[in-house]
């Protein structure tokens, strides 16, 4: 999408400061941190928020997931140290670019109402 933000990130149009790419995921630091540990992790198909999901699209959210996965054991996160993945949708939902993304915070305790 032309006005996408995010999009324009992934096609390199706006600089960021990348964690992991691959043929179907970004990540990248956010630029408001809300915890030590802030990576905006996005398929970079554009969908506009989870309620976009569908057969033809479940695989790039399981690619999403698994890069969550990789990047949080690659930077030693575990279980028991704690981290936080987050999907906001929607206006109400809080999600501020129109571009399905997942945060993942860690690095620090992590207060109940970070929800």
């Amino acid at each position: 999408m032309s006005n996408c933000i995010f999009c324009k990130i992934i096609a390199g149009e706006i600089p960021s400061s990348k964690v992991y790419e691959d043929d179907k995921v970004l990540a990248i630091r956010d630029i408001n941190p809300q915890a030590p540990i802030h990576i905006l992790f996005m398929p970079k198909r554009h969908m506009s928020s989870i309620m976009a999901l569908d057969e033809t699209t479940s695989e790039d959210v399981a690619a999403v997931m698994n890069a969550i996965v990789k990047v949080a054991k690659d930077m030693g996160l575990s279980e028991e140290n704690g981290l936080r993945i987050i999907n906001n949708c929607g206006p109400d939902g809080a999600q501020s670019v129109m571009h399905l993304h997942f945060h993942l915070l860690a690095g620090t305790k992590l207060g109940e109402n970070i929800v």
